[in-house]
């Protein structure tokens, strides 16, 4: 597949902010409305059990009508559970589908309804063993609610229907809409599982994922793969082109993730069960030629103590009370040799000596692995109101060059980017990123800005240029004379200040006079704060 530099105003899979936010912003209002008293954590695992039940129920049905047309001529039999499991389609069987489910919405039962059809779909269907939600009927679950959700979800067949064969991507859409839209209920709490679509699309842009094996330690709802997918079919590519593996910690959220990437259908492998990464490699052996990753920020119990010796451990033994150099070690091990590394830390992982951390740094420059570095501005993550960066490792940077003949020698060097004053404001809280899929043609984007400015220094092409207080390519003895601190606003400098067009002498005398101007002021504003402190003095 052809490689291309990332388009300013690529629309990919044709879908736009017009189209993007429709049904599911309205759908997302309704069932918030359902929700009642009920906690967002809790009642986010009651909704995207019910979506993903009507994904697969959907997907099912179009089989069924599929193989029911054909059975005259072919002899085909809609009940035979083959045909569906040899186009991976998941086998629904009777009881458990749709429609079985929502003409009893409203019975006082309905609640053990589901469960039983969970946990038939999981019988039929082993790679959804133990991840279907199957809580349905517990007694704290107001039945009504739950047949009016029910009743709710039902309804996205029929914008379906309207846009033809884009169910499927409907039904996606609102899923992966939906866990966002959770993520900013639960606050901190709902950021452990849900990286912000445009943070995630930033690092998908930046590695570009075309070909290979993706990998996520720490993989959260999915986010990471479901970007990747897309940005390969934007591409012209198939999904067969990516192979997925991820590990995450939390049961609930391997669930979640396990749910997510199955009703995109994506095949991924998440292994067996939630495991802790550190401690239970589920993918000891890989070697992944793309890591995407959000791993949780200075995680102080991660169980250190317990793994002094690692064969991870290649750069330096990361400290007990912080996990960030731990979660880096781990990705440049599991790299292959041609492999690029993206991921998100804690802005301390640029500076800190702190344990060892400082040297681990060091070593990771003296092997030249580290090609870029980006500063994030605050509030862009659910979980904190800190600044981020996110920094980019390639595994052999003279390897990259005989695998892409478009990369320039970078060897030696570091780009550094700084994106601090890059956003908008969406919610009083929350910031976010502008994407090149939502901007106006001929506009520059903020993800655009510095996925151009990364690329077109990677392949050394004419329009790159170090930018005053933006970028900068930095020789790693530079680096080194800095005490190996990777602050980006260390060597971008200041932005150039627009020049006014009048001589200086001109600006020179009317700021003087305007520093008069201010210093009389000052003056008669102190002679009044005097007077009134006099007044009060003598009241008193």
């Amino acid at each position: 597949m052809p490689r291309g530099k990332t388009k300013n105003n690529e629309k990919p899979n044709g879908n736009n902010k017009s189209t993007a936010l429709g049904f599911e912003a309205k759908l997302w209002a309704m069932a918030d409305k359902l929700r009642s008293n009920m906690d967002a954590a809790e009642y986010k695992h009651v909704v995207l059990g019910l979506i993903f039940l009507k994904f697969i129920s959907d997907k099912f049905n179009a089989k069924y009508e599929d193989l029911k047309a054909r059975q005259d001529t072919d002899f085909t039999d809609p009940e035979e559970r083959d045909e569906y499991v040899a186009e991976n389609v998941f086998w629904v069987p009777k009881g458990a589908r749709w429609q079985d489910i929502q003409d009893r919405a409203t019975t006082a039962e309905i609640g053990q309804i589901v469960d039983d059809a969970m946990r038939a779909i999981e019988a039929e269907n082993p790679t959804l063993e133990g991840v279907l939600p199957k809580n349905y009927a517990r007694a704290d679950l107001d039945k009504r609610l739950l047949g009016e959700v029910i009743n709710l979800v039902g309804k996205i067949e029929l914008v379906a229907k309207e846009a033809h064969h884009q169910g499927n991507d409907l039904l996606g859409r609102t899923y992966e809409y939906f866990i966002g839209q959770f993520a900013a209920a639960e606050g901190k709490k709902g950021g452990q599982f849900y990286t912000p679509a445009r943070v995630v699309e930033l690092l998908v842009r930046m590695i570009e994922p075309y070909k290979g094996r993706v990998y996520d330690p720490c993989c959260g709802s999915g986010g990471m793969f479901v970007q990747s997918e897309k940005f390969v079919e934007a591409h012209g590519g198939g999904r067969d082109d990516l192979s997925v593996y991820g590990q995450e910690s939390n049961p609930q959220t391997w669930r979640l993730a396990k749910m997510n990437l199955a009703i995109r259908g994506i095949t991924a492998n998440l292994g067996p069960r939630a495991a802790d990464t550190f401690h239970d490699d589920l993918h000891k052996d890989l070697k992944a030629d793309f890591i995407l990753a959000n791993p949780p920020f200075n995680i102080s119990d991660w169980g250190g103590e317990r793994r002094r010796s690692d064969v991870r451990w290649k750069l330096g033994v990361p400290p007990v009370s912080n996990a960030n150099f731990a979660w880096v070690q781990h990705m440049v091990h599991h790299l292959a040799p041609h492999g690029l590394a993206g991921f998100i830390l804690a802005n301390g992982s640029l500076s800190s000596n702190q344990s060892g951390e400082g040297e681990i740094r060091a070593e990771m420059i003296r092997h030249d692995i580290v090609d870029c570095i980006v500063s994030l501005p605050s509030q862009l993550f659910y979980t904190t109101q800190i600044p981020v960066c996110m920094w980019f490792l390639a595994r052999d940077k003279s390897n990259g060059l005989l695998r892409d003949k478009r990369l320039r020698d970078r060897r030696g060097e570091t780009l550094f980017i700084d994106a601090r004053s890059l956003g908008h404001m969406e919610t009083r809280t929350l910031r976010a990123l502008s994407s090149p899929n939502e901007v106006e043609e001929g506009k520059e984007s903020d993800i655009g800005k510095v996925v151009e400015a990364y690329h077109a220094w990677r392949e050394g092409r004419s329009d790159y240029a170090d930018v005053p207080g933006f970028c900068r390519s930095v020789k790693n003895e530079e680096i080194e004379s800095h005490g190996f601190v990777l602050t980006p606003g260390r060597y971008v400098g200041a932005a150039k200040i627009e020049d006014e067009g009048a001589p200086f002498t001109e600006r020179f005398a009317e700021l003087r006079a305007r520093l008069a101007e201010q210093q009389k002021a000052a003056l008669q504003l102190d002679a009044l704060i005097a007077n009134c402190l006099s007044s009060v003095a003598a009241n008193d």
